[in-house]
């Protein structure tokens, strides 16, 4: 078993980026910008999971936007990769007396690094910030342990001010090529789909405000199985939520058959009962994806749909925080060898590989 190791790089863009792993796993975190995930690596294959975007990280100086709308100026920035979405996501959305920003204040601005290194212990950082346009302090700690394949993330969540206060909360992983393709195949524990109704387009394989049980059913009169995923170039965009998981654990992994690994998360269902399903496979016309572009996410959630905190809590699926009260979080990355899928990833990152595909 080797030692972890972690190193402070810059990134041509001129900002900082905190890379640690082991011989298994990597993973890069850029606390300026919105502590993201930059790079989820498989270092046996050097492959990242995630997705880049074409126009990438923006340099420092030219880090600002033309635009009023708060939804552009955050694609202005997107890279890719792994945001938290927090506390609101989708939207933008008014909430007393402000407007809560595209996806989340968490994800547009810089968090303080607290701590980084690597020890006999393991490897990771924990970085925090203090939001401007709601009274919520956010922290988090990300640990890998020498030999292991799998990372802890674990967040805060606290309300600094004198009154209670609303919020959703989630992440928005998003996976891309080479990962992401026809060899790859989606396993989980959700039960249900529950699709989009106001972000389902005329590319869409689903029925706008459909439910049917995972991984699919009939849809405009075709069978639709949502554990394959079509080639690129396939013309399609989807939005959906998958809920309903069972026990105390939700779980998602991704499987590339031709490269013989997968990556998946899992997580507390008292954390986040939902998680948001997203595909855009090159279906999109238009500002911002013009047809060029395939990416898709399973993002945990505590609420759908996503369109902003207003609107979840209409759906009375919004959470809240008393003065001084705080919630918790916590996540496993994991990263496995298999060409046939995965029936269980647990809290602790121990996955069981199906010993065949049905």
């Amino acid at each position: 078993m080797s030692a972890c190791f972690a190193e402070e790089i810059a990134l041509p863009q001129g900002i900082s980026a905190y890379r640690f792993g082991n011989e298994l796993v990597s993973m890069t975190i850029l606390p300026e910008k919105g502590a993201d995930i930059h790079e989820w690596v498989h270092r046996r294959t050097g492959t990242d999971v995630l997705w880049k975007s074409p126009w990438g990280l923006r340099r420092h100086r030219n880090n600002t936007t033309s635009s009023v709308s708060t939804m552009v100026a955050w694609m202005d920035a997107y890279q890719g990769g792994w945001q938290v979405l927090f506390p609101s996501g989708g939207g933008p959305s008014q909430y007393r007396g402000v407007e809560l920003n595209f996806h989340g204040e968490a994800s547009a601005v810089a968090w303080d690094l607290e701590e980084f290194g690597a020890s006999t212990d393991g490897a990771g950082l924990r970085c925090s910030t203090r939001l401007a346009r709601s009274p919520f302090h956010i922290s988090r700690s990300i640990h890998l342990a020498p030999g292991a394949s799998h990372i802890v993330i674990d967040e805060t969540i606290t309300n600094d001010g004198g009154e209670a206060v609303d919020y959703m909360w989630g992440h928005h992983p998003a996976y891309g090529a080479p990962f992401i393709g026809a060899d790859t195949v989606i396993d989980t524990n959700a039960a249900t789909v529950s699709v989009d109704e106001g972000l389902t387009g005329a590319t869409s394989l689903l029925e706008a405000g459909a439910t049917f049980p995972w991984p699919g059913a009939t849809q405009h009169g075709n069978e639709v199985d949502l554990r394959t995923i079509p080639a690129e170039g396939a013309g399609m965009a989807n939005m959906a939520y998958i809920h309903d998981f069972p026990g105390d654990v939700g779980w998602y992994g991704f499987t590339n058959r031709k490269l013989g690994f997968g990556a998946g998360l899992s997580w507390r269902t008292d954390d986040f009962p939902c998680a948001w399903f997203w595909q855009e496979l090159n279906g999109t016309s238009g500002y911002p994806w013009w047809k060029g572009e395939y990416v898709l996410a399973i993002e945990p959630n505590t609420s759908f749909p996503g369109h902003g905190l207003a609107a979840v809590k209409t759906r009375g699926m919004s959470r809240s925080l008393e003065p001084g009260e705080s919630a918790t979080a916590r996540m496993t990355a994991v990263m496995y060898e298999s060409t046939t899928g995965v029936s269980s990833i647990d809290l602790d990152g121990n996955v069981t590989v199906r010993q065949e595909r049905s």
